[in-house]
């Protein structure tokens, strides 16, 4: 199995003990399909061989637990560390797995900032070479730990074409830049919708909002997705397109994004061998 090489992060920070590289996928504004771009990709790049993890960082909305057809709680061997749960191939940690689904996060800010390092420092995480973070939408409290105390590899930015989407989406790439994090690259989700029954294709979100904002920031497209009612399904199943119809179209188009995203990945500077092994512990 290839092993994917740990890249720098952000300031002073330096990488996790058995966690390579952390990807963030934020979004300006919610109901872009951000969730289920992150657990897609997440399992696409483990269809690429490697070891991948997702953590669920939206503590106040948690879905990756039902995206994952996760349930029960995780094993917690010394009562301090939790071990992940393994879903599909991937490991996984969600707030949405100690708590009761129903139970609402009312936390202030510091409470939920609190919530997510212990969530990823505390997680047994296995020798990952991709930890996928999944966070909330905005650019608010979460995204400002992620960036002082968690090292990021890189950030992923869902957007759909739309131009009220792609307006928060550039207010994301910019509090990525500004905290020091570099943007991966682009993803446009619902890009176009095509009738099951005549296969007329359409654009309802509008078309070419993603390419205008990779041409005024030089930010790379990683690729487009589907507004296609088998995503949605799949992932309400708890069994989501990659793993469910592996070559189906939309499940290729999520595996070319994550090779797309590994390839803008590779450009970052990378950590030299000593400090790598040293970092994870070999």
């Amino acid at each position: 199995m290839p092993r994917l090489t740990p890249h720098a992060v952000q300031g002073e920070l330096k990488p996790l003990p058995h966690v390579r590289n952390i990807i963030a996928v934020g979004s300006g504004k919610g109901g872009v399909g951000k969730s289920t771009t992150a657990v897609n990709l997440a399992l696409a790049l483990a269809a690429e061989g490697l070891a991948v993890g997702v953590l669920d960082a939206d503590v106040y909305g948690p879905s990756v637990p039902m995206m994952l057809g996760l349930s029960g709680r995780p094993d917690s061997p010394d009562g301090k560390t939790i071990e992940p749960m393994r879903a599909h191939g991937i490991e996984a940690m969600s707030i949405g797995l100690l708590v009761d689904q129903d139970t609402p996060m009312i936390w202030r800010g510091p409470m939920a900032t609190s919530s997510l390092t212990q969530l990823l420092e505390q997680t047994r995480w296995g020798d990952l070479d991709v930890l996928v973070v999944d966070l909330p939408p905005g650019t608010g409290d979460i995204q400002l730990t992620m960036a002082q105390k968690i090292p990021v590899a890189g950030a992923v930015i869902v957007t759909t074409p739309q131009d009220i989407a792609t307006l928060d989406a550039r207010k994301a790439l910019k509090m990525f830049e500004k905290l020091g994090i570099a943007v991966l690259g682009l993803v446009e989700n619902m890009a176009v919708h095509v009738c099951t029954q005549c296969g007329h294709a359409e654009h309802l979100f509008g078309e070419g909002g993603a390419a205008r904002m990779s041409a005024q920031y030089g930010v790379p497209v990683l690729g487009s997705l589907p507004l296609e009612i088998g995503i949605r399904e799949q992932g309400d199943a708890g069994m989501p397109m990659v793993a469910a119809q592996p070559d189906a179209a939309p499940s290729q188009a999520y595996r070319d994004i994550a090779r797309a995203m590994l390839a803008q990945l590779d450009k970052r500077p990378k950590l030299r061998s000593g400090i790598m092994a040293s970092l994870l512990g070999s």
